[in-house]
Parts: C-alpha cells; sequence; structure tokens
C-alpha cells in the first residue's frame, strides 16, 4: 500500500490551527503517515510563542510524524541549538534532528527514505552571509548536486523557497491571481530541481497555492509536479495542506514511471533558459564572477563546452570524489593534482581560485600541501588501485554506499550488511589497515566512532567495531556492527566461543576510552604478523595475534554466530 503523506505550506507556528485541519483531513481521507512542512516553520511575532512551545515542550503532542525545513523565526536558534547538542542528535542525521516527540528539522540538505519514498530537501532560505540557522550553505547545495547523481529517482523535494521560473510554460488560467506580482523565486532552486529531477517539487514561502500542470524532464522519462502552499490560517482561504500517496519510484514498474498525463508540458526551465539573449548571457558570465560559487551549481554555463572559457575551472564531483559520472562530457577539469590536494585537507575553493571568501571560518587548509610546487610522496601502502573498492578514485567504488567523507577517514553502508545500519570506516588513502594509519588522524577516526555511538544509543543500540589487519591486506575497513543494547553483555561470550571453536585465546584489555585502546593496538602493529581485534560494549577490546601459518578465517567476525546470541 502506498505511503499517505500530507504537505503544509508555512506553519508560521500556528499549530492548534494546522492540527485542526489535520484531524479534520485524518477523519475524512486518513490515517496519514507523515507531515511534510515547506516554508517558514516557526512563528514570526513574540505573541504565538506561547502556545508553539507547548507543542515543543511535551504540554500539547505532534499527533503525527512532521518534518519541517522552515528553520527560522521566532525561537528558532534556541530550540534549534538546543537540539542540535542533543545526544539523541549526535552523528548522522540526514533523516532529521529530533526536536520533540514526531518533530524533525530537515537541517541543510539531504536525501532519505520515509515509508519507501526517497525524499530529498533543502533547508532554509538563500543568503549571502552565512548563519546558523535559517539559511542554507554553498556546501549543502554541492552535496544535493551528489545526490542528483546517485542512481535512483527521488520522489519527494522539499524546499523552503519557490522556484523561479515555474510558471513559464503553464496555462494562464491555472496561475492564480495575483502569484505575477509575488517576488521571483530562488534560481538556484530552479537549477538544482532541473537536476535532481524528482517527482513531486514542494515549496511555500509565497503564501499562494499553485498546483502547476507536470513537465517533461531533460534526460529523464518521467515527470515532475510542482506544489507551492499557502501559509496557515491566511486571510485568504488559500490551500495550505495538500494530501498524496504516490507509490515509491524504486517499487514502480518502467512503464509506470513513463505514463504522461494529457496536460504534461515542456520544462518550464529551458524555457528561462532559452529566454536569455546572448548578450544577456555574457553579462552573466561576468556577473558570476562576483559570485565565488555561482559557477558550482549554474546549469547554464555547466552546458558550456570548455572552449567556451570555462574549461579552466575544476570540477567539484572529481575532486571532492575522485570520479565524475559525466566523464569526458563534463565542462570541467578533472585534475588529479588537485583531488590529491583536496584529500590532504585543502580548501577546494583555494584550489580553484586562489583565495576563499570564508577566511578563518573554513575548516579547510589555505596553503598547498607540498614544498616547491610539487605533490609530496606518499607513504608506504598509500597507492591507488584502479581495481580497488575502497579508493574514491577507482571506477568500482560503490560511491551510491558512501555515507561522508572526512579528511582521512569515510564513512559507507557494508554491499553486504550483516544487520541493519552495518556500516564500514575506511581510510581514505590505500591503507592496509586503520591502525597504520597517522596519528593525527585517529582524533577524526574517534570522532566517528563516537558519532556512531550516540546515533545507535539512540537507537536502543550498541556498537562492536572490528578489524582483521593482515600482512596481505589491501585497502582497510574497520567494521561497525550495532547490536541491541540487551545482548551487548554476551559479546565477549561469543566472541570467546568462536575463539574457542578455533583453538586460540584472546587477549583482553579494558579501557576508559576509545582512543586509550587505540593506542595499545597501534602499538601492536609490527609490519611483519598479521592481528584481528575487536572493540566491545564496555570499553574492552579483544586482540589475537595471528601466526604466520595459522588457518584464520578472513571472515571471522562477520560469522552469524559471533554477532548474534
Amino acid at each position: 500500500m502506498a505511503p499517505r503523506i500530507l504537505l503544509c505550506g508555512d506553519v508560521l507556528g500556528r499549530l492548534n490551527q494546522l492540527f485542526k485541519r489535520v484531524s479534520s483531513v485524518n477523519k475524512s481521507a486518513g490515517p496519514f503517515d507523515a507531515l511534510l512542512c515547506v516554508g517558514q516553520f516557526f512563528p514570526d511575532s513574540p505573541e504565538q510563542l506561547e502556545d508553539f512551545t507547548k507543542y515543543i515542550e511535551g504540554g500539547s503532542h505532534f499527533p503525527l510524524p512532521t518534518y519541517f525545513v522552515g528553520d527560522y523565526g521566532v525561537a528558532a536558534p534556541k530550540l534549534l541549538l538546543q537540539a542540535s547538542k542533543d545526544s539523541a542528535n549526535q552523528g548522522f542525521k540526514m533523516d532529521g534532528f529530533k526536536v520533540c516527540h514526531n518533530l524533525y528539522w530537515l537541517k541543510g540538505s539531504g536525501k532519505f527514505s520515509l515509508f519507501g519514498l526517497s525524499v530529498a530537501y533543502l533547508s532554509g532560505r538563500k543568503s549571502s552571509s552565512a548563519q546558523q540557522f535559517g539559511t542554507y550553505t554553498e556546501d549543502d547545495v554541492d552535496a544535493l548536486r551528489a545526490i542528483a547523481e546517485e542512481p535512483g529517482i527521488v520522489d519527494l523535494f522539499l524546499t523552503n523557497e519557490w522556484p523561479s521560473g515555474v510558471t513559464n510554460r503553464a496555462a494562464d488560467s491555472d496561475i492564480p491571481a495575483g502569484l505575477s506580482d509575488a517576488a521571483g523565486g530562488d534560481s538556484t532552486v530552479s537549477e538544482l530541481v532541473q537536476e535532481i529531477k524528482p517527482r513531486y517539487h514542494i515549496a511555500g514561502t509565497k503564501g499562494i497555492y499553485y498546483a502547476r500542470e507536470p513537465y517533461s524532464n531533460v534526460d529523464a522519462v518521467h515527470v515532475t509536479r510542482f506544489i507551492g502552499l499557502a501559509s496557515v490560517g491566511n486571510k485568504d482561504k488559500q490551500k495550505f495542506i495538500h494530501a498524496i500517496s504516490p507509490t515509491p519510484a524504486s517499487t514502480m514498474s518502467s512503464t509506470e514511471i513513463a505514463m504522461k498525463t494529457t496536460n504534461t508540458t515542456l520544462s518550464p526551465y529551458t524555457y528561462e533558459e532559452k529566454r536569455t539573449s546572448p548578450m544577456d548571457s555574457t553579462k552573466r558570465s561576468s556577473d558570476s564572477i562576483s559570485d565565488p560559487q555561482y559557477w558550482r551549481y549554474d546549469v547554464s554555463q555547466k552546458r558550456q563546452k570548455h572552449e567556451a572559457g570555462h574549461g579552466d575551472k575544476l570540477c567539484f564531483k572529481f575532486v571532492s570524489s575522485g570520479s565524475c559520472p559525466r566523464g569526458e562530457k563534463c565542462n570541467f577539469r578533472h585534475d588529479t593534482d588537485a583531488r590529491e590536494q583536496c584529500m590532504r585537507g585543502v580548501c577546494f575553493d583555494f584550489l580553484n581560485k586562489g583565495k576563499c571568501e570564508r577566511g578563518p571560518d573554513c575548516n579547510f587548509k589555505h596553503s598547498l600541501q607540498d614544498e616547491g610546487g610539487r605533490l609530496p610522496s606518499r607513504r608506504p601502502g598509500s597507492g591507488r588501485s584502479k581495481e580497488c573498492w575502497f579508493c574514491l578514485s577507482s571506477p568500482n567504488v560503490e560511491s551510491h554506499l558512501i555515507i561522508s567523507i572526512g579528511e582521512n577517514y569515510y564513512l559507507a553502508l557494508a554491499k553486504g550488511p550483516l544487520v541493519e545500519d552495518h556500516v564500514l570506516i575506511i581510510p581514505v588513502e590505500h591503507m592496509p589497515s586503520t591502525l597504520s594509519m597517522s596519528s593525527e588522524s585517529e582524533i577524526e577516526l574517534s570522532r566517528f566512532q563516537n558519532s556512531l555511538k550516540s546515533y545507535c544509543k539512540s537507537q536502543e543500540k550498541e556498537v562492536i567495531f572490528f578489524e582483521w589487519v593482515s600482512v596481505r591486506g589491501t585497502h582497510a575497513n574497520l567494521q561497525a556492527i550495532p547490536i541491541p543494547s540487551s545482548k551487548a553483555i554476551m559479546a565477549e561470550k561469543i566472541f570467546n566461543l568462536a575463539a574457542q571453536k578455533l583453538r586460540f585465546e584472546f587477549v583482553t584489555k579494558k579501557f576508559d576510552s576509545i582512543s586509550d585502546g587505540r593506542k595499545f593496538l597501534k602499538a601492536q602493529i609490527d609490519g611483519d604478523s598479521s592481528l584481528f581485534y575487536a572493540q566491545i560494549p564496555g570499553g574492552t577490546i579483544l586482540l589475537h595475534h595471528v601466526e604466520e601459518k595459522e588457518k584464520f578465517p578472513a571472515q571471522f567476525g562477520r560469522e552469524e554466530e559471533v554477532i548474534h546470541d
């Protein structure tokens, strides 16, 4: 059965009015599985704060899972800062930061699965100044560009702002009165929606209800439906809540995906591009110099050829991940030296333009990590193989499984997971073990591990980390296996029973912190022997040095009886 979803425009803190309407719709056409809110979610005046706060503090209740992207308004910074610091929200929360029971903040940008539906989002408004809440960043835009290149179809795309040009090619009779008088939409949103090509695009902030005819996408067989929603309790009584029940694209046949209605139009955004005269295009190109990041998400510029003068710009996708699905068709430069520098923590803007406008607020390095303009030589074992599944520069890397990329490590879902949320912590460099990594990288590794532990704790689970360090190892991966908290006390016993079957005993050590345990482990490697270790709940480390002629199974630790009671 297809999920039943309610969509809502700007809430403006009017939760009593909203849920009165939700209750009515739920009785007549429900039950519904979730409520997705676009536009400003928080109150626009202090007078509305008391009723709003009752819901946040538990005096009143959100009747169904509610998600929002408009993270601004009265009291937004205070409440969202509290949510950010909550231990349950530490780690990787693409599916929303929990603010209170049944309320989730979709921060920045991302993609997650909701009742089988693929949901992408861009939170907040466009702004030239960096703010902690209420605006999206260039990094948020870049993340969505990467998502757009992943396989699969996005079912729903939630944005705070309307896209510019969405009414182009639409029937005049369908455009509501007053819409032409409203301010133009966000050009970045219109550029992103062309790349993401969602089946539904939902936006708020204009105070007007508008359901556009479906339009065709360039280089895709399915259509997109745009829905703009009015604000809750608006004086003109325009529609602010809308119900849909879409079948997830992942379960549909190619024939079903490609179906079009008779009122389907061409894309409104290609019309916008064609309306731009050659003189306007020239002006736009020169103007883009004043916007240091504009080229990174300007679709019209990306379609121009290298000969048009854009071949000197670096491809963000290639530099950040080591590959670009556009290949030779990409209009930007695939520079392996820049890729190496990026992996060493050098700021992309510095590499691309020689400067970074973020200055001291930037978390990356603003100098080349070498002397004499030459890339530093690699450490032993850091060479990359095109055949390696884990090297980000390899064409064989399963990029759709990657969750997060740091300076020294990246996090990915296991291709053959033992349990739900089974992930791997993998060195960015081609190294044989995490224990052979530099001591500086241990800080980042500990952050990954602690974030995973915090996330699992919120799911009433604990994490077992283990690694097989072989003298013949290629690219290291540290396995992270969630287990129910109720079974954590059995973990050591189960590992010891598995060891007895192979006729060896673990060396057992207990440490107060992950970092102390890692220091002990790093002291155990000599480069001439193999070892297996597991970090189990409670700070205990189980270690086994594998003798040269010992028959030790490479899949030890992944075996079912080791992980489960």
